[in-house]
């Protein structure tokens, strides 16, 4: 029996480096605007993705390149983090973030962006095994 209602994506962001933070944001907001149900949970490192004034940077040495590559998407007219994380909740991306990793870093409510829900992770594994897609990034 065919399942109603649109597709579903679910991601599982564990890093928080520029690369792990501009995937999710680029797959869910094209997901979203194909008509899909998209669904991003920020755990561990990832959640400071969630938080107010967040500016990721490259990894390791490449840190010193993010500057370089966010110019080079300027020139491209690609949207940056924080435009895309716009455009995500916009589309009506559901961006959750990890209780048990914002009691691990202590991070509190007022510390994340507008448009962020806190779950825990079996309410999150409920929606993620219902989806037609999973993905880790991390």
């Amino acid at each position: 029996m065919a399942k109603e209602g649109p597709k579903k994506v679910s991601m599982v962001v564990a890093e928080g480096s520029f690369d792990k933070a501009m995937m999710p944001f680029i797959v869910g907001t094209t997901a979203a605007s194909m008509g899909m149900e998209v669904h991003i949970f920020f755990t561990f490192f990832g959640l400071q993705l969630l938080k107010k004034g967040t500016k990721p940077k490259l990894p390791g040495m490449m840190r010193f390149f993010t500057g370089m590559i966010l110019k080079k998407m300027k020139k491209l007219k690609i949207p940056d983090f924080e435009e895309m994380k716009t455009q995500a909740i916009d589309l009506g991306v559901h961006l959750y973030a990890c209780s048990t990793s914002m009691t691990i870093m202590n991070i509190k409510k007022e510390d994340l962006i507008d448009g962020a829900e806190i779950l825990g992770a079996a309410a999150f594994l409920d929606i993620a095994a219902d989806s037609e897609v999973q993905l880790f990034i991390g």
